[in-house]
């Protein structure tokens, strides 16, 4: 039977910090938000106890800032604890913004179950099972704020080094027992051996790869470690080198978004390592709040009304694809429609806001942005005669012969090596719309 893992890859909890960027914001939803990140990182343990991995992994940034709040410290604290009775062990390197330094002055003790990978070399660890070693584990800590250029973070750690450095481990475990008179011999001989065999070595590392200068790593540079998955933090979204079908250095991404920038689901995966097949990854979802950038085309809205409504749907929509409780967006509206001149006076624009806030509580609109446009004049362009007269006469002639359209898309799209999409096979008159009027739109622009 293949043997296999699973454990819980997750980093940047970011816990304490702040949440940036919002335009507006009630008492209400400035309380709720001070509670997401700790309720993101709850659930989080949730998910290793749920799922009874095998262990955890945190890619630094636990806290947001180098000396966190009391409160921040046992909150975190908590959740480890929760993992030890669980016996769950855990793993954890430090990054940029919590470094190495600020943990060994300010923080008590572990519990039994966590390792703390160090941060002035790279160190390891072992996971056993029923006694034998069955994933070794290597990483390495920011030691303080800012990585040396010249130094790479994950130089050193490889499955060579840590069968090395865990040997060394045991042995000294060995000569100390033998000091104290016990009899460890067959037992440490046994666990070397076994240490060669461990089918599994996982990395930890804080780092930017090639995306960012803090810590940068050339990622095909992890590929010939002997390391079968590389657990990092630092870049909020997730992503996977070389793919996600063959995730063998990955980004879990925060676990709570903290503003606007920070769009969309967030949470950790749930790994699974087995022998002879690519890690399988399963994306668990944490946050509590999502954000989301909406853009509500208001083109068929008749009144102040009607726009409210169109914002209040493509809410929900992106609601029930969000895989949370509450959301916060910041709505663009676009669109050519009569309302222009009216969403443009006075306070319009912050009474939707404020009737959209008020219809359903669970979501919060921080801001609405107009980025509507008045129609074309269509019948003036045409009496001018002018360049935009002969583009429309080109589109109507488009929508009085769709057969004779879609023969001439279908032949230039395989030209170019593409399929004709099917929108416009099915909606050619629509289509011929939108061309005409982004034509229009571009015309005008460069006229400005």
């Amino acid at each position: 039977m293949a043997k296999q893992v699973t454990f819980i890859h997750a980093a940047d909890l970011h816990i304490g910090a702040p949440f940036r960027g919002l335009r507006s914001l009630s008492p209400e939803w400035s309380k709720r938000l001070e509670r997401a990140i700790m309720e993101a990182y709850a659930r989080v343990i949730d998910a290793a106890i749920d799922n009874e991995v095998d262990f955890v992994i945190i890619a630094g940034d636990v806290f947001d800032t180098a000396r966190a709040s009391y409160g921040d410290y046992t909150g975190f604290f908590k959740g480890l604890q929760r993992l030890d009775e669980a016996d769950i062990p855990v793993y954890l390197v430090t990054g940029n913004h919590d470094p190495y330094t600020s943990w060994s002055r300010d923080f008590v003790e572990f519990p039994p179950n966590t390792v703390m990978f160090g941060a002035e070399s790279p160190t390891f660890a072992a996971y056993s099972r029923n006694g034998k070693p069955l994933c070794l584990l290597g990483g390495r800590s920011f030691f303080n704020q800012t990585w040396p250029e010249d130094c790479d973070i994950s130089e050193g750690i490889s499955r060579e080094e840590a069968v090395l450095a865990l040997k060394r481990q045991f042995t000294a475990g060995a000569d100390a027992a033998r000091g104290a008179h016990a009899q460890p011999d067959s037992k440490f001989e046994a666990d070397l051996k076994a240490i060669d065999k461990a089918p599994f070595m996982v990395g930890v590392i804080h780092t930017g790869l090639d995306k960012d200068f803090k810590a940068p790593v050339k990622p095909a540079s992890l590929l010939d470690r002997g390391v079968d998955y590389w657990a990092c933090g630092h870049i909020h979204r997730r992503q996977a080198y070389p793919s996600l079908k063959d995730p063998r250095v990955v980004f879990s991404g925060d676990v709570q978004g903290r503003d606007i920038n920070e769009d969309g689901s967030r949470g950790c995966y749930l790994v699974t390592l087995e022998e002879k097949k690519d890690p399988q990854l399963r994306f668990i979802p944490t946050a509590s709040v999502v954000w989301e950038k909406l853009k509500v085309d208001v083109s068929e809205c008749l009144t102040v009304a009607d726009v409210t409504s169109a914002i209040l749907k493509e809410m929900f929509s992106a609601n029930g694809k969000a895989q949370c409780e509450e959301m916060c967006v910041r709505v663009t509206l676009t669109g050519k429609t009569d309302l222009h001149e009216t969403l443009s006076r006075g306070r319009v624009i912050e009474d939707i806001r404020e009737n959209v806030n008020a219809s359903y509580p669970v979501f919060f609109c921080d801001a609405i942005i107009d980025k509507t446009s008045a129609p074309f004049d269509k019948k003036a362009l045409v009496k001018e005669g002018l360049f935009p007269a002969s583009l429309m006469a080109i589109a109507d002639q488009a929508r009085k012969s769709p057969a004779e359209l879609n023969r001439y898309l279908t032949e230039e799209f395989l030209a170019r090596g593409l399929d004709l999409p099917a929108d416009v096979i099915e909606h050619p008159k629509r289509c011929v719309n939108a061309a005409e009027d982004f034509a229009l739109d571009l015309l005008m622009e460069a006229s400005k």
